[in-house]
Order: C-alpha cells, then structure tokens, then sequence
C-alpha cells in the first residue's frame, strides 16, 4: 500500500499528516509568495518524511492549479515521492468537509472561497485575494471597520460609537509606518473579531457592515452551487467554516441569506478539514480535476 503524505501549506503556517502523525510549522505562504517556493522553504526546515504519494493542498493557487511536474520534482527531491496530488487548498477543504458529497463549503477566513461539488463537476468561487475579491471575509470586515472609523472621527460619518469601539484599531493605524503593507492587512484581518462583538453589542455601522458580508457570503456560496450544475430546487448540504464563521450571528446570518436563495439548503457541519481532503483525494480521486486539482506522476 501507498504511503501518503498530506501537507497543508496556509497563510499562517503548514501542517503535515502521515498516518497518525501531525507535524506544523510556523512556515507558510507569505504575502506575494508563489506555493512552489513556499513549500520549498517549508520543506527545507521541517523534518524528513518518506513517501510515495503526496498530497498537497495550497494557498495561493486562485483557484487555477498548473505545472504539477514541477511539485512532483520537488516532492521527489524531499520524500522521494513517485506521485503528488497538486491541489487547490478551497478543494481540499470541500472534500474534507463534506467527503465528497454534493454540496458547498463555504471557507471565511482572512480571505474567503467557496467550493460546490456535484456529481463530480466541481466550481470555484471567489478567492480573488483582498484588493478585488474576499467578500465578506474577516479583512473585509476589519478593513470596512477601521475605514469607517477614521472616516467618523474626521467627520465623514455620524455613527461616534464607532470611534470609542475601535480607538486601539484607529491607534495602530497612525502607528503604521507604511500604511498599505502587509502590517495594514494584518491589521485589518485581526479586526474581524471585534467588528463581530461590536455588531453583537448593537453598533449599527458595525451591524450594517456584518449584515452586508453575511449577504456578499451568500452570494458566493449560492453561485458555488450553480457552477457546478446545481438549481434552486436541489437540497445542497452547506457547510460554513472559518474563524469569522465562529461568531454564531454572522454563520446564522449567513445561512438565513443562502436559504432565501437556495430554500431547500440544508446547513451542515465540517467532517474534517484541508488535511483530511487532502488524505482523501489521495487515497479515493486518482484523476485530475481541472483547474482545481492536477496529478503529476
């Protein structure tokens, strides 16, 4: 039998599976990074594996996976790896959270991307990274935020609960030395929460804010669905995960808006994550499935 190895390269770092064995590393995808050599540079500081097949889920593909040889050589230069799965970490998320049955997964994190997979035929929606797409994620949150803020607090808006809500926020800003870099988007990512709690607490830009993301999310999930041949009448599973999701008002939200497109939509929880879809596609889907997934062998 085949040793497989998983590996999630993220934003914030990777993880390895190999059977029972989880190995992380602070090492991810750094901003205007390609996975290639992100995972070089992951693969150069993390212990040594073995194996025959690699799976790898990566962020940073936009939803178009390509050059898989180039993955196997590399994978074949640390594992001796004779197969590996290139595939597109929203894929690897639909199929871990779902098993492969027809459905969305709708991914919110820093950025967002939303997967429908039916009867084999699979769509990618957003993921467009933060300058022209990731609506509704937490950087859009904190982004939207922190803009309304400051706009308030030069008199640009009326809505003063804004400024005492996220005076920290608006304090971090001017301490920004460069304030369009990878520090401002940092920033605006780790708002999200409080944007959240405040819409939680009654503050209504903060509210108006929320209320428009659950909105946007719902459009990407809905257009998932009907990208990979699915109608209104079908009853879809729907899985919404990610750190913003956690925040039971906007998952709530969320839903209420796909169901008042997809009424027979039913909200269900993950079955597992990035590694276990990897581990699966590896072990049970040995074709390519163009764009999202590639096998180099």
């Amino acid at each position: 039998m085949n040793q497989v190895l998983a590996v999630d390269l993220g934003q914030s770092g990777t993880r390895f599976k190999q059977g029972d064995l989880l190995v992380t590393s602070d090492r991810g995808k750094v901003a205007g990074e390609n996975p290639l050599p992100a995972l070089n540079a992951v693969f150069q500081s993390t212990q040594k594996f073995t194996a025959d097949v690699v799976a790898l889920s990566c962020t940073g593909f936009y939803g178009v996976v390509s050059e898989p040889h180039k993955y196997l050589e590399l994978c074949h230069q640390y594992f001796g790896a004779s197969q590996v799965a290139v595939i597109d970490d929203g894929l690897a998320g639909f199929v871990g959270a779902l098993n492969g049955r027809n459905g969305v997964v709708l991914s919110v994190g820093g950025g967002v991307v939303a997967i429908g997979g039916r009867e084999g035929q699979y769509a990618h929606r957003d993921g467009l990274g933060n300058t022209f797409g990731d609506e509704g994620s937490g950087f859009w949150l904190g982004k939207l935020a922190i803009t309304k803020a400051l706009a308030v607090r030069q008199g640009r808006g009326d809505d003063p609960e804004m400024v005492d809500y996220f005076a920290d926020e608006i304090d971090a800003y001017f301490a920004l030395e460069i304030r369009n870099s990878v520090d401002a988007v940092n920033l605006a990512t780790r708002t999200a929460k409080k944007v959240l709690d405040a819409a939680d607490a009654g503050v209504s830009t903060a509210t108006a804010i929320v209320d428009e993301g659950a909105f946007l999310l719902a459009q990407t999930a809905v257009a998932a669905w009907y990208g990979c041949g699915g109608k209104k009448a079908d009853s879809p599973e729907i899985v919404i995960q990610g750190g913003p999701a956690r925040n039971a008002s906007y998952s709530t939200k969320i839903a209420l808006e796909i169901n008042a497109k997809l009424p027979n939509a039913v909200i269900v929880q993950s079955s597992g994550d990035n590694l276990d879809g990897a581990t699966w596609i590896a072990n049970n889907l040995h074709q390519d499935a163009p764009p999202l997934l590639l096998w180099a062998t």
